[in-house]
């Protein structure tokens, strides 16, 4: 969201802000894109400028107006935000009424990673009822694929009859997993990856150091990038995990969680098999990267992956899944052995 020095956080973003404020023309947006550029940041912008009470014709949010100063400390009463248990510690937005909403396992509750239909049904209430202030009611649900089907088919019978002056924002990364008919009732935005350039400089700014080798880490997505720095991925320990791999230490890994682990091993795995057979890497300098490869191995090896990324949220001992990921691409990545050369067959003729 905007500040009090009317900025917007991801310099990127700008551009689709105003083309939402000036193409907006139904109820109900949907703003998707790959994750880790900012579809939640941009959410809570358009909500905020949607919501902004500062002077007509001023750019919109203005930052300054009591409005926007109340969204800035999420006391806004005309606006309503649903993410699930689980993302609101991540993203610094707090829901009173979420306590307990979690699963038991192992004895721990675990933070619920849906968005239920409670939540939808109170969401529905709210935008039936007069709002405080001046513009109207808005309704933010980020990400919207975590809806449950009863949650999605609460939310599908507003976005078909709408109540009032009440507006909804789903922001997501996986449209697809939406129901056709709620996609079919929004206006979509779908943003692209931020120009390499434009994205590394904003890093640089973050003080991440070499902000290009960790955003092609990160497929290209700074938020994604920021964080794994943050976690204590950076640069150096990037470039250093081919060999760390090839020698089969696991201590390179310690601490990371399982699902980060994997990725950062399936984007190994696909671009040893680039470099194998003389493509470009995507996600590794190709100096960091083995030159040889046995093709078999990298095969099984990413069918490997695959199982362990369907069971990688799963509660695991993570230092053993850790230790097993390794041991995999160490073999999977080890010199091929040098082929022997073939036998010459000597054929023998008896004199006539």
């Amino acid at each position: 969201m905007v500040g009090s020095d009317g900025v917007l956080p991801l310099p990127w973003l700008a551009p689709w802000l105003e083309e939402a404020l000036r193409t907006q023309r139904g109820h109900a947006v949907l703003i998707h894109g790959p994750q880790g550029i900012g579809q939640w940041q941009l959410s809570l912008t358009l909500a905020q400028a949607w919501l902004c009470e500062g002077a007509q014709g001023a750019r919109r949010p203005c930052g300054t107006c009591a409005s926007c100063r109340l969204v800035q400390a999420r006391s806004h009463p005309d606006l309503l935000v649903l993410i699930p248990e689980a993302l609101q510690a991540p993203l610094g937005w707090m829901l009173a009424d979420s306590e307990g909403e979690g699963a038991e396992v192992g004895g721990k509750k675990q933070p619920s990673k849906e968005i239920k239909v409670e939540a939808v049904r109170g969401a529905v209430a709210f935008a039936q009822t007069t709002p405080a202030r001046e513009a109207g009611k808005v309704v933010v649900l980020h990400p919207a694929e975590r809806m449950n089907g009863i949650a999605a088919n609460a939310l599908l019978k507003t976005l078909e009859e709408p109540a009032g002056s009440a507006r909804f924002i789903l922001s997501c990364s996986a449209p697809e997993a939406l129901l056709p008919t709620i996609r079919s009732r929004c206006q979509a935005f779908a943003l692209p990856l931020p120009e390499a350039q434009a994205a590394a400089a904003w890093l640089a700014e973050q003080g991440v150091a070499q902000p290009q080798i960790v955003l092609a880490a990160a497929g290209g997505q700074p938020l994604d990038a920021l964080e794994r720095v943050r976690e204590g991925v950076d640069a150096r320990l990037w470039q250093q995990l081919p060999v760390l791999m090839q020698r089969g230490d696991a201590a390179a890994m310690t601490g990371w969680p399982i699902p980060r682990a994997v990725d950062a091993l399936q984007k190994l795995c696909h671009d040893v098999a680039c470099v194998s057979v003389g493509a470009a890497p995507r996600f590794y300098p190709a100096q960091a990267l083995p030159q040889q490869a046995e093709t078999a191995r990298l095969l099984a090896w990413s069918r490997e992956l695959a199982r362990a990324a369907r069971h990688a949220e799963h509660p695991l001992n993570a230092g053993l899944a850790i230790e097993a990921l390794v041991a995999q691409a160490q073999r999977a990545l080890a010199t091929p052995a040098p082929e022997r050369p073939a036998r010459r067959s000597v054929s023998v003729h008896s004199a006539g």
